[in-house]
């Protein structure tokens, strides 16, 4: 009789195991944070080089408000004519350098903690890509304070692809969302998180641009370094671990890297491993011309015959990260009438119907209607990566998107040489040539999907 007032106490669970209260199981603040320090980066960057090569070369043909000598009568000063497109594409050169830098960098480090984080937890392949992409934001504040040469920017885009860069924040952010969704409703959940990209991408260009054009360059990098380490100290304090099962085990080997091998690779996998490559072969291309045509907005609009300012730009780049939101409000319409891969198709009709109308865009309206036909483009994306998602078991979630996020760096990569390179050669005969090849690559996972 006397033992059993003890029994209740020896079947509780000890106080130790129970999870923080104030953690949550929401990774979409996160990647919230981390887009909008990308979002102000990627067009500041472009502009800050913009501005800073062409005053190297004496170009004077855009000042710091955009009211500017840019003009579309190119014959009437071919001098000028020919000093805006040295600058244009030294801009661009300067771009591919950067992105060849970050690619690189990331390849190895992606690939490394993405498997990791099978293992120990996705918490903690938050925390480092977001304290490298502050480590970034310092060094461009330091460069635009000394007035240091510009090719520190690539020191820091070396940095931060050393930490994993914004691909293991995408990577361990989509593995969070695949640990703690079912099949069901996994496509559903991996929109949610792109149209997370939408809405911080919208914000962070609207805000950027008109903030440049009122404060210069410093004080908006102010805000995507503090983004930056707001991100890693969301994970640290805030975020509860998704993996079930942690376990202790050593970063530095080639297991990790065996991991990724074996998801395309291992026999048993015939069927899974045939639709693992031809997915990743159509996300690569789909995702090649988002990045491609991304990097070439900001030229492409300050250049003739459009010549936008700052705050424009703003509007345009808040306009091109609109489609992500647009495509989830699409997406969950469609999914009431339409299996999944139809969804997609439609989403890449919209894509290339945008990408032939900016193409040809000599007007701000024209340009403003390319990006309103783009309004179902990222519907293609979230339905790939769900379907990659379904293929593989739970403890490879990790494996998976760290390979979907070097696919993603080769993207970065691919589209960095081609369409940075493809630019400059293009601008004597047309400008927008490069968003007509996007549409005609476009067409190469349709037929893949369909």
């Amino acid at each position: 009789m006397a033992a059993r007032p003890e029994t209740p106490a020896a079947t509780e669970p000890p106080a130790a195991t129970e999870p923080p209260r104030c953690r949550v199981a929401a990774v979409e603040p996160l990647l919230f944070l981390a887009t909008v320090a990308l979002g102000l980066q990627g067009p500041l960057a472009t502009q800050y080089l913009w501005d800073r090569l062409g005053a190297d070369l004496g170009y004077r043909g855009r000042n710091g408000t955009g009211a500017s000598g840019c003009t579309n009568d190119t014959g009437a000063n071919g001098s000028t004519d020919a000093l805006r497109q040295e600058v244009e594409a030294l801009v661009s050169h300067w771009n591919l350098y950067i992105n060849l830098g970050g690619f690189f960098m990331g390849l190895f480090s992606v690939t490394l903690f993405g498997p990791w984080s099978d293992s120990v937890g996705r918490r903690p392949v938050l925390v480092l890509p977001a304290v490298g992409m502050a480590v970034q934001a310092a060094i461009y504040l330091l460069v635009m304070y000394l007035r240091l040469h510009v090719g520190y920017f690539l020191l820091g885009r070396v940095l931060s692809g050393l930490t994993g860069d914004y691909n293991l924040i995408l990577a361990s952010c989509f593995a969070y969302a695949a640990d703690t969704s079912d099949t069901r409703t996994r496509t559903f959940r991996v929109a949610v998180l792109e149209a997370c990209l939408g809405v911080a991408g919208m914000l962070a260009s609207i805000g950027g641009g008109q903030w440049r054009k009122a404060q210069g360059y410093i004080n908006p990098f102010w805000l995507v370094f503090a983004a930056s380490l707001a991100a890693a100290l969301y994970a640290v304090f805030c975020l509860q671990e998704s993996v079930k099962e942690r376990k202790p085990a050593k970063l530095f080997t080639l297991r990790h890297y065996t991991a990724v091998y074996r998801l395309y690779a291992t026999p048993e996998r015939q069927s899974s491993r045939q639709k693992l490559a031809l997915y990743s072969t159509a996300f690569f291309l789909i995702v090649t011309v988002h990045f491609g045509t991304r990097d070439l907005y900001v030229l492409y609009e300050l250049g003739s015959p459009l010549c936008w300012a700052s705050d424009l730009i703003g509007y345009g780049s808040a306009a091109s990260y609109l489609a992500y939101l647009s495509s989830l409000a699409g997406l969950r319409v469609l999914q009431l009438c339409l299996e999944d891969t139809w969804v997609a198709e439609i989403g890449l009709i919209s894509n290339i119907s945008g990408l032939v109308v900016i193409s040809v865009a000599a007007t701000t309206p024209l340009m403003f209607t390319g990006y309103g036909m783009l309004f179902l483009s990222m519907a293609a994306t979230p339905v790939i990566r769900a379907k990659l998602s379904k293929l593989v078991n739970e403890t490879e979630q990790g494996a998976l998107f760290a390979s979907v996020a070097c696919v993603e760096g080769l993207c970065s990569l691919v589209a960095a040489g081609v369409f940075n390179s493809l630019y400059p050669a293009s601008l004597h005969f047309m400008r927008g040539f490069p968003f007509l090849f996007g549409a005609l690559i476009l067409l190469i996972p349709a037929a893949i999907i369909g």
